[in-house]
């Protein structure tokens, strides 16, 4: 008696959705960079890690600028369940805001390159190579901090 294996197809690709995806977290990692940006100018003097992180961010840009007028039409915040998330207090002041801002950037350069690998495969390589740079960089100003 041989067993019968039920096949899983793959489910059908909700595009407005996934560019939800993409929307969501190529503003978080933008929004991320720019407060590890700021904070690396203003609070710890660090111009060459203002520098990088501002150059990260326009290269996030860059992936999905001619994209712009899609990401805007499937944006959806008021269906977003997310956006009532109550923030919690960083209690280790500045440094643990930087840390949950690098790890916020980092996630999100992770979904948009697992999504990438669904919708554009020519970015997922550019993603993976940025949200290194970023692994770096964390490790660089942990060690100054």
């Amino acid at each position: 008696m041989g067993s019968k294996r039920r096949r899983i197809g793959k489910p059908p690709l909700d595009e407005k959705n996934v560019w939800r995806i993409i929307d969501a977290n190529t503003n978080r990692a933008r929004e991320g960079l720019r407060i590890i940006e700021d904070t690396a100018r203003f609070i710890l003097g660090r111009a060459d890690a203002a520098k990088a992180m501002r150059q990260i961010r326009h290269k996030v840009d860059s992936l999905v600028r001619s994209h712009y007028k899609t990401l805007l039409e499937n944006r959806d915040v008021a269906a977003d369940s997310g956006r009532t998330n109550r923030a919690a207090p960083y209690a280790g002041g500045v440094s643990d805001l930087v840390a949950a801002n690098f790890k916020r950037c980092e996630e999100a350069l992770r979904v948009l390159e697992e999504y990438g690998r669904v919708m554009s495969v020519s970015t997922v390589k550019k993603t993976q190579a940025l949200r290194f740079q970023v692994y770096q960089w964390e490790k660089r100003l942990h060690a100054h901090s």
